[in-house]
């Protein structure tokens, strides 16, 4: 529900059977109450997940590690998260990185460490000295808050 309120699109891939993927769906649905709405791709030759770096070198050879491709419209891999075996994955954090990349297209900013929506957002710094005199200046009646010339932050319209 989370993903579809951001307009993202969900997939899943490993490299176990579709069988496999089929009792593994049921047996979270039944044991979890979790229902997938996402397809999986059964790669069981492996060869995607190679192509994609999931399989890492003294992890295992015939498991994926944990990852999470985020890729947008274009096709383009924004971001790349990786978890080992053993750890599962933060959908927070997942859903923050998505909040943060999507905020970032829409207003041409950068977001802080610790960012969530509703927090100040950075400013492109300026590429001249001529620019970065004149922020400087007209920082409060941008409404920037700026550290310094080339660190500057605001707060984005709501909604």
């Amino acid at each position: 529900e989370e993903f579809k309120k951001r307009n993202v699109e969900l997939l899943g891939l490993s490299v176990d059977s579709i069988s496999s993927h089929i009792a593994w769906i049921r047996n979270i649905e039944e044991k979890m109450g979790v229902k997938i709405p996402f397809p999986i791709i059964a790669d069981l030759n492996k060869e995607i997940a190679k192509k994609y770096g999931m399989i890492h070198p003294g992890q295992s050879k015939t498991e994926t590690v944990r990852c999470v491709f985020i890729i947008d419209p274009e096709g383009k891999i924004r971001a790349i998260l990786y978890y080992p075996l053993t750890t599962g994955r933060n959908m927070h954090e997942i859903l923050r990185l998505i909040d943060a990349l999507q905020t970032t297209d829409k207003y041409k900013v950068a977001t802080p460490a610790n960012w969530k929506p509703g927090d100040p957002v950075v400013v492109p710094p300026p590429s001249t000295t001529e620019a970065a005199e004149e922020r400087l200046k007209v920082a409060a009646q941008e409404g920037y808050t700026c550290k310094d010339w080339y660190l500057c932050f605001k707060k984005l319209p709501e909604g």
